[in-house]
């Protein structure tokens, strides 16, 4: 299992009041690019689009401690859709059947795993970002 390893380090902080304006901004950015739903393009996808709108919708599902946790990877996973060749591991959603989820394998600037799960659906051919989360 190769891993793309990302020029950045998990953003700083300790609690969710920490991290959140840091990648709150750097999510910001992003969208000012675009008056619809914001997007990066991904390598792996022939630079088709990866909208990241459902990331933050995932995230308020989970608990405070849950969403430092994630988010401290934000800035590497993105980089990681932008700039990752490497072949995901891919599955159908167990839950819907119209869905395939592509798990990447990524590597901070100091060498901690995380991983970018990346939703396609199979009619529309969207991608959606939705999780990233470390090794336990």
């Amino acid at each position: 299992m190769k891993a793309y390893q990302s020029k950045f380090r998990k953003l700083p902080g300790t609690n969710y009041k920490e991290v959140y304006p840091s990648a709150s901004a750097i999510f910001k950015q992003i969208k000012s690019r675009t008056k619809r739903k914001p997007y990066i393009r991904s390598a792996y996808f022939n630079k088709e689009k990866v909208f990241l709108d459902y990331f933050w919708q995932h995230l308020r599902q989970k608990n405070l401690k849950d969403r430092t946790r994630r988010l401290k990877y934000y800035q590497g996973a993105l980089d990681l859709i932008k700039n990752s060749k490497l072949e995901p591991t891919s599955k159908q959603n167990p839950d819907r059947s119209s869905e395939i989820l592509h798990r990447f394998v990524g590597l901070t600037r100091n060498k901690e795993v995380f991983f970018v799960q990346i939703s396609e659906n199979k009619k529309t051919d969207q991608k959606y970002f939705m999780s990233v989360f470390p090794l336990k």
